[in-house]
């Protein structure tokens, strides 16, 4: 059975979550604004797993972006390979580091505005520190943050744009950044890409999705 789409459904779909999750947070490890910031980068496309024993290295020797600078990209790919898309990645990096050491005295903005301006940094990566690191309000929409929220329909888009818009809609503001967490760990534990566990999944009478995808 599915319930109609409307803000009592969305809000039981969020308490549920929150039931299911109640310590929901950020997997990546980090101790600063500026190791958050990377490691948000090279999470992209890879599991946090991955990142955290990337980081655990790559932060004992460069942890500020004065640090980081000293490395030419190639000697940052060096330590990034296995997360993929290192290029990329290691680029972005030297990118936001530069624009932080030369705009922002070494210090990480703590303002949404001033994060979506370093060069290297996307809406979700500046969304992401931006709540975790400094208590904003801000949805941060990645794969999992997507396919969940499209499946219930707590929000629908078809660009992660249009999805955090509806999110924020759909969503008290005070509770945007913890319904990011929980989301994000729905996707990871349940509502997987190709085979959600419907089957076992609490949320499945109010989800519209429910034992329609993954046959």
């Amino acid at each position: 059975m599915c319930y109609n789409a409307g803000m009592e459904r969305k809000k039981a779909i969020l308490d549920e979550l929150e039931r299911l999750y109640p310590g929901a947070g950020p997997a990546l490890r980090y101790r600063t604004p500026y190791e958050l910031l990377v490691a948000v980068i090279l999470s992209a496309q890879c599991t946090d797993e991955r990142v955290n024993k990337v980081t655990e290295v790559l932060f004992r020797a460069h942890n500020t972006p004065q640090s980081m600078l000293a490395l030419s990209q190639e000697e940052l790919e060096k330590y990034i390979f296995s997360c993929g898309f290192y290029r990329n990645k290691a680029a972005h990096i030297l990118s936001a580091s530069r624009d932080i050491a030369e705009k922002f005295g070494g210090q990480v903005p703590d303002n949404i505005e001033d994060l979506r301006s370093l060069a290297g940094v996307g809406r979700k990566t500046a969304n992401v520190v931006y709540s975790v690191a400094f208590g904003g309000d801000a949805i941060a929409v990645d794969t999992h943050v997507f396919r969940v929220a499209n499946r219930t329909e707590l929000a629908v888009g078809n660009t992660p744009e249009k999805v955090e818009e509806g999110l924020m809609a759909a969503i008290p503001k005070e509770k945007w950044s913890k319904a990011h967490h929980l989301l994000i760990w729905h996707g990871r534990k349940v509502c997987h890409s190709q085979r959600p566990d419907c089957a076992h999944c609490t949320l499945s009478a109010l989800c519209p999705s429910a034992f329609k995808t993954g046959k």
